[in-house]
């Protein structure tokens, strides 16, 4: 099979969702009676599936007869107070949707609490591939395609990046010169307040942020904030082809260094050592994909970005992804939420700590 060839769905594995969650149900029939009045021809009862991929915002697909749909909600439980708003993400999404296509469409937003209890979206459902821990079961690449695959993500990256906030209608999202320290003083925030017994207090990690803190921002540009393989859509008859990036609820104006650091956090190459391996969620690990620096390197070059010093977007990242662990951590720790893929957070937290001091002591890059 050539990655250019025409692929059948018995070929190569779409994306598909699974069970529900116990305790992370719908009321299925305020859901359906909503959506059937705000979206034309849908008929019948829906099946309801769930994504697996989300550790932040629940993702659920409604099969109707006619067309599937795409439900997100936020999780149940305690959540940041900031976060998980799901009515701007969509707002973002639509404002992105002309300027940038891989936007999948919103079709209705609720903030009636009378139907779930909170604020939710539904948008079309792209029909694809998406890489998540390995590339989807069927599709075998070599690894000069491997690497084309790679350059085609970091490209839709760089496209996301050179949108102009003002064509989009986004320039009320940002606040200005200023962004990497609020950023850094903001998930310091957020980790004390997540923090639970159990982890570690990263406080030589947060002062060594603060003493490195760039002077000024690298630029301001519309960024993702969460971008990953696992939240692309791959064309399944042309499995190299980006057609739609997901997950936006974190997607704001900002410096865009701090979003390629932000995504090189989960870049788990194949001489990382096993703790990281374990923990691995795209298949950055194949033959043929970009070394960390590798990416650095090349979106420096497609961007005209001079890149003298990337250890503080480095360490940056993986402490943003140590918070954003142990948020999910403090839920599952207090009986918030019963997901099992997050029974292990807390050791999670406490290694991401180690890693992040050993960037800083340089023996990591």
């Amino acid at each position: 099979m050539t990655a250019g060839s025409v692929q059948s769905e018995k070929s190569v594995q779409l994306d598909r969702a699974g069970a529900v969650r116990v305790g992370e149900e719908l009321d299925i029939a305020r859901v359906d009676a909503y959506v059937k009045q705000r979206i034309a021809g849908l008929e019948g009862a829906p099946t309801v599936s769930q994504f697996s991929g989300g550790a932040s915002n629940l993702t659920y697909q409604l099969s109707y007869p006619q067309r599937d749909l795409i439900l997100r909600r936020p999780p149940f439980g305690h959540k940041a107070a900031s976060a998980h708003d799901m009515l701007r993400e969509a707002r973002i999404m639509q404002a992105l949707k002309p300027v940038y296509p891989y936007v999948p469409q919103v079709l209705l937003t609720c903030d009636d609490a009378d139907v779930m209890g909170c604020d939710f979206y539904v948008m079309e459902r792209l029909v694809g591939l998406i890489p998540r821990q390995n590339l989807p079961k069927g599709l075998d690449l070599d690894e000069a395609q491997t690497r084309q695959l790679c350059v085609n993500v970091i490209d839709k990256l760089i496209e996301l990046h050179q949108v102009n906030p003002e064509a989009a209608g986004l320039n009320h999202l940002g606040k200005g010169e200023g962004f990497v320290q609020r950023q850094l003083e903001g998930w310091v925030k957020r980790y004390r307040q997540a923090r639970t017994a159990d982890v570690a207090d990263f406080e030589d990690v947060m002062a060594w942020l603060q003493a490195n803190r760039p002077a000024k921002d690298s630029a301001t540009r519309v960024i993702h904030n969460d971008y990953r393989f696992d939240n692309v859509v791959l064309d399944p008859q042309h499995p190299l082809t980006v057609i739609g990036v997901l997950d936006w609820e974190m997607a704001t104006l900002g410096d865009p260094l701090m979003d390629l650091g932000n995504s090189l956090a989960y870049w788990v190459q194949a001489d990382d050592d096993a703790m990281f391996q374990a923990m691995r969620r795209q298949p950055t690990h194949l033959p043929g994909m970009l070394t960390r620096q590798e990416v650095i390197e090349y979106y420096a070059e497609k961007m005209g970005f001079e890149i003298a010093q990337f250890d503080f977007y480095r360490v940056f990242g993986l402490f943003r992804l140590a918070v954003i662990v142990q948020q999910i951590w403090y839920r599952y720790f207090h009986g918030q939420t019963t997901n099992p893929q997050f029974a292990q957070f807390g050791q999670i937290t406490n290694y991401l700590q180690t890693r992040c001091q050993r960037f800083i002591a340089g023996a990591l890059r």
